[in-house]
């Protein structure tokens, strides 16, 4: 028989037994529309937080007192970092001596009270160096300016700061009270999702922040410091180098090290590791539903194999080989992946695009994701139905081309 006859008479049997192929076919389009609609938002999850860790600065690095050795999630700490030493002026000015540093910013972290009214809150302080911090600042302003070398009593504050948390959304030049203390909101930051942006942070002259946080850091002494370097490729080798300076500085060793470098770009690498492996993985469960589909089309194909069996053995009798035999059965079980591939692919781009904007805003207050769904996706997803189905179908199949024809003749039901 020509290849075409053989297609044609499988999909005649494929229409003829519509109940019967739609309750196969349903089972391959919940897999396909499983895994195309969990590997979409997992794209599009990937895609955002990417866009989100951008804001993080992959040239920036951060020294912090306390040693960890979870070296990258590890962040600015206020205080001092659990009684350690704050750095100081001097480790300052070691890491400039680095080759590569290109600015270097001491920043005083902690917490105070913020008065507007009668509504009081605590929020996050970060003293910045006003002459570098402008050049290191990763979230672009909404509103105003960044702090300039010799503000006194101006501050820049985060984006829900200015707008969420009282009752009033702070204006640009509103006085408020800081510690017991008057400054002018100079600057609004934009939102920035929550990676790295301070959206509750209010940031001011490092000798102000001193005076108004409620932990003690003395003068000339920094509870962070920010690093800016000249070239992101050698981000890795300056963390190493600054690392090598500061010891001999801080009179410490390995075993004794009181301090912590990270660079914040393998904050960005490891936190896009772990999106990317939750993704794989509940594309791997997803897929695990197509196994099911496969079950509904080996059990179908049995069935229709033992429906079939006279016609099978006229087939032989009139010159069929086995290899056609085979094609004709393998061919009506690819029908049942394409197709159910096909309608898998419809309902599972509809079900992505219908949740990534309602429920995934987890990631970032505000932040909004969308799913990611490309052709390499679509013609992966197809192309696996079809693979489903055709290996669904290879038992039945050979079953088929190796009857007798003489006994499939005489096969009664």
């Amino acid at each position: 028989m020509r290849a075409f006859d053989i297609f044609r008479l499988s999909l005649s049997h494929v229409k003829k037994s519509k109940m019967r192929s739609w309750l196969t076919i349903i089972g391959i389009v919940i897999g396909v529309a499983a895994v195309v609609a969990i590997i979409s938002i997992g794209q599009g999850m990937q895609e955002s937080v990417q866009s989100r860790l951008g804001s993080l600065g992959a040239d920036l690095i951060t020294v912090t007192p306390g040693f960890s050795r979870a070296q990258g999630f590890e962040g600015p700490r206020g205080g001092g970092g659990g009684g350690s030493t704050n750095l100081t002026d001097k480790d300052l000015n070691v890491i400039k001596q680095v080759p590569g540093v290109l600015y270097v910013n001491g920043m005083v972290s902690g917490r105070s009270d913020m008065v507007i009214g009668t509504e009081k809150t605590s929020v996050s302080i970060s003293g910045v160096d006003t002459a570098t911090w402008r050049s290191m600042v990763t979230t672009q302003l909404e509103a105003g300016r960044y702090l300039q070398p010799g503000d006194s009593n101006a501050v820049v504050i985060g984006y829900s700061l200015a707008h969420d948390t009282f009752l009033q959304p702070i204006t640009l030049n509103r006085p408020v009270t800081i510690g017991g203390k008057s400054f002018k909101v100079v600057g609004i930051l934009a939102q920035s999702g929550g990676f790295g942006g301070g959206d509750n942070t209010v940031y001011m002259p490092a000798g102000y922040a001193r005076d108004v946080i409620t932990t003690n850091v003395s003068r000339n002494t920094f509870t962070s410091i920010m690093v800016k370097v000249a070239d992101v490729s050698l981000v890795n080798n300056i963390t190493t180098d600054i690392v090598q300076k500061l010891m001999p500085e801080r009179h410490v060793n390995p075993r004794t090290q009181d301090f912590t470098v990270t660079a914040f770009a393998t904050i960005q690498q490891q936190i896009t590791g772990v999106v990317q492996t939750i993704s794989l993985f509940l594309a791997a469960i997803a897929a695990v539903s197509l196994l099911v589909g496969a079950v509904g089309i080996a059990n179908t194909m049995f069935m229709s194999v033992m429906e079939r069996t006279k016609q099978i053995g006229l087939l032989k009798a009139l010159g069929a080989t086995d290899n056609e035999v085979m094609r004709l059965f393998l061919i009506e079980s690819g029908l049942f992946g394409f197709f159910g591939g096909i309608i898998g692919i419809i309902f599972g781009v509809l079900v992505s695009v219908t949740i990534s904007p309602v429920g995934l805003r987890a990631i970032g207050p505000g932040g909004t994701m969308s799913a990611v769904v490309t052709p390499e996706l679509l013609v992966f997803a197809l192309a696996f139905s079809v693979f489903v189905g055709i290996i669904s179908g290879v038992v039945p199949a050979r079953q088929a081309s190796k009857m007798n024809p003489v006994d499939a003749l005489r096969f009664e039901q």
